[in-house]
């Protein structure tokens, strides 16, 4: 019969590059391409041709390419996460503009519609706060003609 020591076995080459058997961890020292077997029987043999692999320097078997997932340090889902916010802040940020821009031309066209009420000389009347009907007299016309254009200057570019 096995004992469970024989099991739970540790091999890895030494400085020296001989081979050496416990059932204790090797020292820190000891790179884990030169581990070569693990306890439970996970075996490790480094071959020439895989030595370069990042596999063989971390001491494992080399997979293939379609076998082994790989591993990109960026995860996946927090990326597509991610993206979506900065596509619904871009979308958000996208109808405020629109929405600021629908304003800006209405009010350039009320402008400019009463602009060319103002420059045309016709009576206009306001209702005072009594609800009164008052005819605008030439200074008020003028003080309005000069707010509307101030608008017209500032929305209709």
């Amino acid at each position: 019969m096995l004992s469970t020591a024989a099991i739970a076995q540790w091999q890895w080459l030494d400085a020296d590059g001989r081979k050496v058997f416990s059932d204790r961890a090797p020292p820190p020292s000891i790179p884990d391409k030169n581990i070569l077997k693990r306890p439970g029987g996970a075996r490790v043999a480094p071959t020439l041709a895989n030595q370069d692999s990042p596999e063989a320097a971390a001491g494992l078997p080399a997979a293939t390419p379609s076998s082994a997932p790989k591993i990109s340090g960026v995860d996946k889902e927090l990326a597509d996460k991610k993206k979506k916010a900065e596509q619904e802040e871009a979308a958000k940020r996208k109808a405020e503009e629109d929405k600021l821009a629908k304003a800006k031309t209405e009010n350039c066209t009320r402008a400019k519609q009463a602009k060319t009420s103002y420059d045309s000389g016709v009576r206009i009347a306001h209702v005072n706060k009594q609800g009164e009907r008052e005819i605008i007299d030439d200074a008020t016309r003028a003080a309005e003609s000069k707010r509307i254009q101030a608008i017209i200057d500032a929305d209709c570019k």
